[in-house]
């Protein structure tokens, strides 16, 4: 059997003052494309479906477009769970629906999914928290999923009956895991962990989290997981949380971070986007290809000294997010400003670098002298800015937050 794993749509998510709903739409399609080309007949979701708990109707709607387009009719299994981004009562609110089409949504680790079939073949044909069997039309072996929607560690904690604070919450799943695996994953089928969890080796480096993303180690979240814990009878583990494709482990079997679609903050600059398809059969290896998604914009940190260099690079690359570094011994001024946003339209930010030259003044433009005192700098700021110096009653103002600064560090 075929399987497409992907994770970490983030419907709904902005950047900055930009919407991503149109790129969102353009790379949900190519994953589309991507299942139908590739003939998979199982897609993994793996958690944060949507950006925030309340989503707006944009991505709603091209939420479920989405998964009616790769359930084809009930013809594909589509199986999606909740991530730490996702409200677990609105990804399971659609399910009885969501299953007539072959789709089925977890929101909780506790959730248990009817067992049903339907007329095109696929079927669910057993099932019990967090686990679940599929039949799929035209193969001949099932496919067995072990799948853990995020939660924090004191709902782990209480769906897997542990009492004990100190126990911990990795043993837990690893238990969890294992009875699930000693039930019901034999030779004789396909067996697969799909979770949105923080899986790493232990003693090992732990994986970065994007800039802008919840982190699941703090505050409540679930602890880090080690890929030792999971069962010997799965042949893959498909993880979401993570933005960045990479493989956090070989064995017992592959863990695999597929990748966010798009790059959501600037902390993902220049990465390559994946889904990750999976040729699977029971009692072998599982082999892996990851296909380059290539939609939406790319995110782009660059570094310029001289602003025409950053002008003619603006207008070279049109489909970009930019967070743009201009180098300069002066302020950035407002028609500096004025020409760089007219010459691009994915401007994110500006970030003035002062270069090291803080002498004289070179055709009536004054340099900025970083040996001044912070309240001469202000006010060379203000007059540079507004054209006349500050009066007294912001002078006062800067005082008072300068000076509770310095108290504060005494």
């Amino acid at each position: 059997m075929k399987i497409l794993h992907t994770a970490d749509w983030h419907l709904g998510k902005r950047l900055n003052d930009y919407t991503r709903i149109e790129e969102q739409k353009e790379v949900l399609n190519e994953i589309c494309d991507i299942a139908d080309k590739e003939s998979v007949d199982v897609i993994l979701v793996a958690g944060d479906l949507y950006d925030n708990f309340n989503p707006g109707n944009d991505a709603i709607e091209l939420f479920y477009q989405t998964m009616h387009r790769l359930a084809k009719n009930g013809e594909r299994a589509v199986i999606a769970i909740a991530g730490n981004h996702d409200s677990p009562d609105r990804i399971e609110a659609p399910d009885p629906l969501a299953r007539a089409c072959g789709i089925v949504f977890l929101g909780r680790p506790q959730t248990e999914i009817k067992c049903f079939e339907l007329e095109t073949g696929l079927k669910i044909s057993k099932s019990a928290p967090g686990f679940i069997e599929l039949k799929l039309p035209e193969v001949n072996y099932p496919l067995r999923l072990l799948l853990t929607p995020y939660a924090n560690e004191t709902s782990l904690k209480k769906f897997l009956g542990e009492e004990d604070k100190e126990e911990a919450l990795r043993s837990l799943l690893k238990q969890s895991w294992q009875q699930h695996a000693d039930n019901y994953c034999d030779d004789q089928g396909v067996n697969i962990l799909m979770a949105h969890l923080y899986f790493m080796q232990k003693d090992g480096e732990a994986p970065e989290e994007p800039d802008d993303e919840k982190p699941i180690l703090h505050l409540g979240g679930a602890q880090a997981i080690f890929s030792e814990d999971i069962p010997e009878q799965m042949q893959y583990v498909a993880l979401g949380h993570l933005h960045r494709y990479q493989t956090v482990a070989e064995e017992p079997c592959p863990m695999l971070y597929s990748s966010s679609p798009l790059g959501y903050s600037f902390s993902e600059a220049n990465q390559q986007k994946f889904v990750v398809i999976i040729e699977a059969e029971p009692k072998k290896k599982v082999q892996l290809k990851k296909v380059s998604l290539n939609a939406g914009r790319k995110l782009v940190r660059k570094r310029f000294e001289e602003v025409d260099q950053a002008l003619n690079w603006l207008q070279d690359n049109p489909k970009t997010f930019v967070e743009l570094t201009l180098v300069s011994n002066t302020f950035i001024d407002a028609k500096t400003k004025k020409a760089l946003y007219q010459a691009h339209d994915g401007i994110v930010s500006i970030i003035p670098e002062i270069s090291g030259d803080n002498t004289a003044s070179n055709e009536g433009t004054s340099k900025i002298d970083l040996n001044k005192d912070v309240r001469e700098l202000f006010k060379d700021y203000f007059q540079h800015r507004k054209g006349q110096e500050p009066n007294d009653q912001l002078l006062a103002l800067l005082n008072e937050v300068l000076d509770t600064e310095e108290t504060g560090r005494d």
